[in-house]
């Protein structure tokens, strides 16, 4: 047996509670996929939206009143909402637990797209060794196959064992807090990022009054610009903020590794323009 695996073992224990902060879209399908291995799964009610509550109970988790109740009550706390809200997140869960020594506190997984700066800050503030780094890459998962849920940090392979058998596949890249936002964010460049790029040259030839004339040279190499166009506003569609605040995240990281930081910029600045 490893030492991570030693380490693991009895971290969350049989049937571990497990809170979700918040059920969206994402977070919805990795709250069903913990059931299996939970005692239960439960969210926090106050201040979320019917729409919210709806996906909640479609995916059978049990409202609580509030963070702070999710946050005492839990074993393993899930936080997956806006990139640009997940410090405030950790911030309130931490608020929770300031009775609490930091072995007493539950097993806090960051599945958000930030920054690896950013998951060690939150490290820093629930203590690094209950934080796990996670990256969803792919689409809410409801069968297996389709999404992998990369995960680093102390206790990176007692959350994955959580996930055996569910709809994501969890994949375990090392104990230290980071990798795993380092990995979506290079992911994100040509998910999200590139995309941006027919965007601007439609803006760009609109406003130099050549946009007819670029569309037809780029019909001569057969794009469509128009149809490039339509295709990333369909997928950014209503997630267009979110996904700026990841391309301000993913620019934090390629900073910090000494590299162009403006395609990422950039990217946020036209999803922001969709938002609008």
């Amino acid at each position: 047996m490893s030492e991570n695996e030693r380490r693991d073992q009895g971290r969350l224990g049989p049937r571990p509670v497990v809170g979700v902060l918040h059920p969206g879209a994402m977070g919805a399908a990795l709250g069903s996929a913990l059931k299996a291995r939970a005692g239960v799964v439960v969210w926090a009610a106050a201040g979320r939206t019917q729409a919210t509550s709806k996906r909640a109970e479609l995916a059978d988790l049990i409202a609580v009143p509030d963070i702070a109740a999710l946050a005492r009550r839990s074993h393993l706390v899930v936080s997956i909402c806006p990139p640009h809200a997940a410090l405030q997140v950790a911030e309130q869960v931490t608020a929770s637990l300031t009775d609490r020594a930091l072995g007493d506190r539950p097993l806090y997984l960051d599945a958000n797209a930030i920054a690896p700066a950013t998951v060690r800050r939150i490290g820093e503030l629930l203590g690094r060794e209950n934080v796990v780094d996670g990256a969803v890459i792919g689409p809410p998962a409801w069968q297996r196959g389709r999404s992998v849920l990369w995960l680093s940090g102390v206790h990176a392979g007692a959350v994955a064992e959580m996930f055996d058998g569910s709809p994501f596949e969890a994949r375990v890249l090392g104990d230290q807090l980071g990798p795993a936002s380092a990995l979506k964010a290079c992911f994100a460049l040509q998910s999200k990022a590139l995309p941006t790029v027919w965007l601007q040259l439609a803006d760009a030839a609109a406003k130099a009054g050549v946009a007819e004339a670029l569309r037809e040279q780029l019909a001569r190499t057969g794009v469509d610009l128009d149809e490039r166009v339509a295709s990333v506003t369909a997928k950014a569609g209503g997630k267009a903020g979110r996904w700026a605040g990841e391309m301000d995240e993913a620019a934090e990281a390629m900073a910090e590794l000494g590299l162009p930081e403006g395609f990422s910029r950039a990217a946020a600045q036209m999803y922001r323009r969709l938002a609008e």
